[in-house]
């Protein structure tokens, strides 16, 4: 299909408009349709490797995702279906729950007994079902919607698996609530699972995904996206009043994410699933929760499906791919199958939005990135944002989530671990050296691991957190930041004298952004910035990193260092971007324009911060003590 010409007029940024969405959603339908089973029950599309819950469970994956895309194009056109996606999806319907559970019959659904992940394809299902129903559903005969029923029936049950997928087994319920069937089943599982899900919530927009403080793309596409969209459908007002302002708080933040290329940080898990990172802005849209003008939510939108079509998500055949631009395998979790990427249907909500509402029909207007230099702290999440308008740059840095439960020695997920990551590098991965990295090194050379971290604190430009490399050893770490310095500081507890430490800057590929790493305090005074190889990242291969060496001087040492990461195409060196003094373990740090900001590091690993930015008697709030 021949993408529409651009309208740089209506869409300055992007040059797209809601034509461009459904021809997108047009071409990904008909690109997986020559590999649909006989009559249409899975969809097994080309992969290098099922997932952990075999191939027929990825077909059902491939159809369901897709499905949820067919829904949103035809529910947004009101029902038109040029390309008669519907009848499709409608025999496979019939055909993959009519003898579920068989092995002997190519179109056969797994059951949700026998595999797991049947659970999580039953919400997209769901949802499908409930966005076409007057097209769908209500046309299917008896038999067909008593067998579908009875297969998404134990969705209904407690999920098995304590955290997002609470959501599958709510939107399961919302369907059939809406469709007459098991109301009062529905209504109890819909309490029940929104009461888990409730005591997650930290306030200011953030859930943690689970108990072990995940913060990352699934608040966004998961934690809110299930229950306000639930809410939107039922027209439930009391649900949405309670959701929709969680909503508008977390986009608040959330727009500060993305690059003025249209990428979204790469951080956290199931990064495959790329432009479903448009859905939560286009939820807010949809529902009136959103800080986010029409022309600002296109904007992030199409950029963020441009970003991805434009640097080879999909491949010669069209299909998307297990990666981030084109293939990148250690990107790919153990779960995820060739279908995997297609819960990017979700980017597609902004469909519901009818062709005349003001997200397509105003002029796109800036991001965030591109109007000024912002440093703003995610406070729930020990999270503090960085983006620079000068090159549209986003950088996070990690003070407070890393989704692990390892012990110290065990191995780190490059993608929750690092202490800082941005929308131009990626974590290096495998055996290559940890970018944006603190360690210890033991006597054979090997690093520590950072393992979990633990929140100490966020203020206005700075976050600090504390790790424990080693048993008996801890290190308190903050990044203050301002414009595009860095200024990172390690306070080193526990360790015997003369143990050798490192600290590794970003990952960047040879025509990436210009990375700076120099020593401010605690490092020798002749220590100057070495290059380590860190292969092929999620941006590229033949990636490097910077690396500063240092060895402790005592029970308690203290390591300061200023970084940069750039795209601007000619800039001043970062040397000149920070002066940095310490007294004791007080950070005093002048900036390039003369404000200052005051960090007690001692007075953070007590639970009682001593921390000012730009005059000494502004306060900051530090979380429980940490010593």
């Amino acid at each position: 299909m021949p993408t529409p010409p651009e309208n740089r007029e209506l869409s300055p940024y992007t040059g797209w408009t809601r034509t461009h969405w459904e021809a997108t959603a047009d071409r990904l339908l008909l690109a997986v349709r020559p590999h649909a089973s006989p009559r249409g029950g899975l969809i097994d599309l080309p992969g290098p490797r099922p997932s952990w819950s075999g191939t027929r469970s990825d077909g059902l994956e491939g159809w369901a995702r897709t499905f949820l895309l067919a829904a949103l194009r035809v529910a947004g056109g009101g029902g038109a279906d040029p390309h008669d996606h519907l009848t499709r999806y409608a025999e496979g319907l019939a055909a993959g729950t009519r003898k579920p559970g068989t092995d002997g019959d190519p179109d056969s659904w797994p059951l949700m007994t026998d595999t797991r992940q049947a659970i999580v394809e039953s919400a997209s299902i769901a949802l499908g079902l409930r966005l076409t129903r007057p097209w769908l559903w209500d046309r299917l005969d008896d038999r067909t919607r008593h067998q579908v029923v009875d297969w998404l029936r134990p969705a209904l049950g407690p999920s098995p698996v304590d955290n997002n997928w609470w959501l599958f087994g709510l939107t399961v319920a919302g369907f059939l609530q809406d469709a007459g069937i098991e109301t009062d089943r529905a209504a109890t599982t819909i309490d029940r699972s929104l009461a888990r899900v409730e005591e997650w919530y930290l306030g200011d927009g953030w859930y943690s995904d689970g108990d072990n403080r995940a913060f990352d793309h699934y608040n966004a596409w998961a934690l809110h996206f299930y229950p306000v969209l639930h809410a939107h459908l039922a027209g439930d007002r009391t649900l949405l009043d309670r959701y929709g302002p969680r909503l508008r708080a977390h986009l608040d933040d959330y727009v500060h994410l993305f690059d003025t290329s249209g990428a979204p940080l790469p951080y956290g898990r199931s990064l495959i699933y790329r432009f479903a990172a448009a859905a939560a802005p286009w939820l807010g849209t949809l529902t009136g929760h959103t800080p986010l003008t029409p022309g600002a939510t296109r904007r992030l939108a199409s950029g963020t499906l441009r970003y991805f079509l434009d640097r080879g998500a999909t491949d010669e055949r069209g299909l998307l791919t297990l990666g981030w631009h084109g293939p990148y395998p250690p990107l790919v979790q153990e779960y995820s199958g060739p279908g995997s990427p297609y819960w990017a249907s979700k980017g597609f909500l902004g469909l519901l939005l009818p062709a005349g509402h003001p997200a397509w029909t105003d002029p796109e207007e800036p991001l965030p990135a591109e109007r000024a230099d912002t440093v703003r702290p995610f406070a729930p999440a020990g999270l503090l944002v960085q983006t620079t308008a000068a090159d549209g740059l986003v950088r996070l840095h990690n003070h407070g989530t890393n989704h692990v439960h390892s012990a110290p020695g065990g191995e780190d997920d490059p993608g929750y671990a690092r202490h800082a990551y941005s929308t131009r590098t990626g974590p290096s991965a495998g055996t290559a050296p940890a970018d944006n990295h603190f360690a210890l090194l033991t006597e054979d050379g090997r690093a520590t691991t950072r393992g979990p971290a633990v929140p100490a604190g966020t203020g206005p430009d700075w976050a600090a957190s504390v790790h424990h490399p080693s048993p008996g050893v801890r290190v308190l770490s903050a990044t203050l930041a301002h414009g595009r310095a860095e200024v990172r500081a390690h306070l080193v507890l526990g360790a015997p004298e003369g143990t050798p430490v490192r600290e590794t800057g970003w990952a960047t590929t040879p025509d990436g952004p210009h990375a700076e790493l120099h020593p401010a305090h605690g490092y020798p005074g002749d220590a100057t910035a070495v290059e380590l190889p860190t292969g092929e990242t999620l941006q590229g291969p033949g990636t490097r990193t910077l690396a500063l060496h240092g060895t402790t001087t005592g029970r308690a040492t203290l390591f300061v260092a200023l970084a940069s990461l750039t795209a601007e195409p000619a800039p001043a060196p970062a040397a000149g971007l920070a002066d940095v003094q310490v007294t004791g373990h007080t950070l005093h740090v002048t900036w390039q324009n003369g404000t200052t900001t005051r960090l007690d590091l001692d007075a953070l690993r007590f639970g009682n911060a001593v921390s000012a930015t730009a005059a000494p008697n502004i306060g900051a709030y530090a979380g429980p003590g940490v010593n």
